[in-house]
């Protein structure tokens, strides 16, 4: 189980000297504690906040891959980001939650007891758990606190299963994203989760290998972005570049997207919604660490942005507005794994160093022809894996006390002399390329070859747009 320090009201004595209280509708057992109970209530509430807001920037991603691609292509786009929410979280409300969360408790909002009862994984012992097994969740016995907890999870599995949408864009076929919508969210994610968040054998390198206090990643820039991200680059490379993208010379042509302020609007919901991501990851709204949370957030988008402006002016004479999108967007990706553990001045070298990755990443690809309309696999997957790799940098030593059950007293990376935690980090990020990558790419390769025809739309389909080929309607009447 992934375990925390809690601070619980500063010792508060509010309900002191009651034997028995009522508060949302049910009546504490005896000897219970107000306090406590009521810290629960308020945590979970925290919790199902910050699922919403998750949820909502889903809004953000459309409104960015839609913006960023053709207007040919307009319905087509945005109905990926759509469907993807119902997909994943059929695949993982059926099969992915119960793999990678049947084994965790977290008491601050009240999951006391895990759904396998005893915590340990279904498969691989207490130290080297695979994956984990339970079913509560769908019964009469699911609780609030488990509801809780499943429906923020579920809100981040569906961010890994709508980033492949943004690199494959504008010639993948519907009934092959279909299919991935669905694996997503009950086997490819759930992996990765299992072993990390979850509790298995990534979380506890702190016992197994003395690495740090295992692999840290507060709220998903390895188990969210990067997974996503690698799996955006796998796809992206079985379905080859877009008609036109690259000249006989090889050399990159621009694709305008359609609509600039569409994706801007859409990089600022990202933004609103990312404080829920990150901010509601401490499970506790009487963790006061989320106030930290929140404002490095802010500051590495910002730092991103800013940084990103400059940076392609002066590669390429013009600020352009896509680059400073997803130089904020780098800069959010970046920090969302070290957030918690790190010092304001450290989440603006995040954001600084992210937003440059980035930019020189959408350069590389291109020139090896690797076509990503939006960038998602320089955002998501570079600067996601450079967020894992700054907990083992940045940490500061001042939070994360017995985090995944270590004896840890706080996450300190190398500034504070801890190389060890930076050991875990680079693990975790080498089973994501080294591992979690060719689960993705395997699954597009043979789902490329049992496919009539491939899962790419056929080339006149692909010129003429794939709204009414694959969708039936066109985004625009006119």
């Amino acid at each position: 189980m992934r375990t925390r320090a809690l601070k619980y009201l500063g010792g508060a004595a509010l309900g002191a000297g009651l034997a028995t209280a009522f508060i949302g509708g049910s009546a504490f057992a005896e000897g219970e504690d107000a306090v406590t109970v009521l810290g629960q209530q308020t945590s979970l509430l925290w919790v199902v906040l910050g699922a919403a807001l998750v949820i909502f920037m889903q809004a953000g991603f459309a409104l960015v891959e839609t913006g960023f691609t053709q207007k040919k292509n307009a319905a087509e786009v945005m109905s990926t980001n759509f469907a993807i929410f119902g997909l994943g979280f059929v695949g993982f409300m059926f099969v992915g939650f119960p793999l990678a969360f049947g084994g965790f408790s977290f008491g601050a909002f009240g999951l006391s007891t895990p759904m396998n009862g005893d915590g340990l994984p279904a498969i691989g012992g207490e130290y080297t758990g695979l994956l984990y097994w339970g079913y509560e969740h769908l019964g009469n016995a699911a609780t609030p606190a488990l509801l809780g907890f499943f429906l923020y999870m579920v809100a981040f599995m569906d961010t890994v299963a709508t980033i492949p949408t943004g690199s494959m864009a504008e010639r993948w076929k519907w009934k092959s994203f279909v299919i991935w919508g669905l694996f997503c969210g009950a086997v490819y994610y759930p992996l990765f989760a299992a072993w990390t968040w979850g509790g298995g054998w990534l979380a506890k390198t702190w016992e197994t290998l003395s690495l740090g206090a295992g692999y840290v990643d507060f709220a998903g820039s390895g188990v969210v972005h990067a997974v996503g991200g690698v799996a955006a680059l796998a796809g992206a490379i079985v379905l080859g570049p877009r008609i036109g993208k690259y000249g006989p010379d090889g050399k990159p042509r621009a694709i305008p997207g359609h609509n600039i302020p569409m994706a801007m609007l859409g990089c600022f919901i990202l933004l609103f919604g990312w404080f829920g991501f990150n901010a509601a990851s401490t499970f506790a709204s009487t963790d006061v660490q989320f106030a930290t949370v929140a404002a490095n957030t802010a500051i590495a988008g910002a730092v991103g942005a800013v940084v990103a402006m400059y940076y392609i002016t002066w590669r390429t004479g013009k600020p352009d507005p896509g680059m400073m999108v997803n130089g904020m967007l780098a800069g959010l990706v970046a920090i969302t794994a070290p957030c918690a553990f790190v010092a304001p001045w450290a989440a603006a070298v995040i954001g600084l160093i992210a937003a440059i990755l980035a930019i020189e990443a959408v350069f590389f690809l291109d020139k090896k022809k690797m076509d990503d309309p939006v960038g998602a696999v320089a955002v998501h997957g570079i600067c996601g894996t450079f967020g894992v790799i700054a907990v083992g940098i940045f940490a500061n030593g001042t939070y994360g006390a017995a985090w995944n059950g270590s004896a840890s007293t706080g996450i300190k990376g190398i500034i504070e002399g801890d190389w060890g935690q930076l050991g875990a980090q680079a693990l975790g990020a080498l089973v994501i390329w080294g591992v979690i990558f060719p689960i993705a790419f395997a699954f597009f390769k043979i789902q490329n070859k049992l496919t009539k025809g491939g899962i790419r739309v056929t080339e006149a389909d692909e010129i003429a747009g794939l709204d009414i080929p694959e969708m039936g309607v066109l985004g625009y009447t006119d």
